[in-house]
């Protein structure tokens, strides 16, 4: 029997403090498409996306995430992951089919910096209705309809007070993701982990911070744009709207080209990511970085200074 494998990230269900904002953002201004809205719920995706959502956002008293979601390559892997994480020590939670509207069954789990993950395989590829509906069979969406308007869901990073290494161990060991690029501190700790099961540089990074007040918080998502001029139009539109961002600018790591800004609702921060390198060696190396390379490691050129609001940079997952 052949070990269980994730294909990619699905979804991140996010809960907002102010649902209204939130939607605002994520709708209008970023340019998702609401799939549905059921029991409070509202599942969005982007024009390029076809599963029922890349993102659920529920109203709550306060904001975090209430999981991330990845979805395996074949029907079997769900429940043969729930049979390796239990007897590695994880407890496992079933969802049943329907719980998650347009998702099948699915497990429950906590990583060791107790950030949620839920792993699934079963998922409706809802179409869009006729009016936003592209000509283009292989496209859900017309592109362009409204905001900034990325093509996908990209990656997420998450953020926790442990080294970066406690997780990354548990993401390669346990789930089978492969170490891209990574930044070692001076006592070979990982300050920073990029990973993936694609060919993305990474589908998940893991970002260190010994001040971080939890073990589990979110440092961004991220929507996947076709090419930097889509970025310098997602800066207008921004700008016009009045939102302080970071960036332009490009990562030395993945040699993407970003823009940051923060979801006036819930305080998540959101990465708009474009014209990073793809990796199909099976042989591949990881690259690692030094502190002391940083410099180029995280900002190869642009904007190095932190204009984002500093009351919520963050939340817990």
């Amino acid at each position: 029997m052949s070990l269980p494998e994730i294909a990619k990230l699905g979804h991140v269900a996010l809960v907002s403090a102010d649902l209204e904002k939130s939607l605002w953002f994520f709708k209008e201004l970023i340019g998702l498409e609401e799939t549905e809205e059921v029991n409070g719920t509202h599942y969005l995706r982007a024009w390029g996306d076809f599963e029922h959502h890349t993102l659920s956002i529920t109203a709550g008293e306060k904001s975090y995430v209430d999981h991330i979601a990845w979805r395996t390559k074949r029907p079997e892997d769900v429940e043969q992951f729930a049979h390796l994480l239990e007897e590695a020590g994880t407890e496992v939670s079933w969802v049943e089919a329907g719980v998650e509207t347009g998702q099948g069954r699915a497990i429950r789990f906590k990583l060791p910096s107790e950030h949620r993950f839920e792993i699934y395989y079963d998922m409706e590829k809802t179409l869009a209705e006729p009016s936003k509906r592209s000509v283009l069979k292989n496209q859900t969406y017309k592109a362009w309809a409204k905001g900034v308007s990325p093509r996908r869901i990209d990656h997420v990073n998450i953020l926790t007070s442990l080294k970066a290494n406690v997780i990354s161990d548990y993401l390669m060991e346990k789930l089978g993701f492969k170490m891209r690029e990574c930044v070692k501190a001076p006592d070979e700790s990982l300050i920073g982990a990029w990973l993936s099961v694609t060919p993305l540089v990474h589908d998940i990074a893991v970002s260190h911070d010994p001040f971080s007040p939890s073990t589990h918080q979110i440092h961004h998502l991220s929507y996947w744009l076709d090419n930097a001029q889509d970025l310098l139009r997602a800066a207008d539109i921004l700008t016009e709207h009045g939102l302080k961002f970071k960036g332009p600018g490009k990562h030395g790591i993945s040699q993407a080209m970003y823009i940051y800004v923060v979801d006036p609702g819930s305080g998540v921060r959101v990465e708009l990511f474009t014209n990073g390198y793809l990796i199909f060696e099976p042989d591949w190396e990881p690259i690692v970085w030094t502190l002391d390379e940083m410099d180029v490691g995280f900002t190869f050129w642009g904007d190095q200074t932190d204009t984002l609001p500093e009351n919520n940079p963050t939340i817990e997952a």
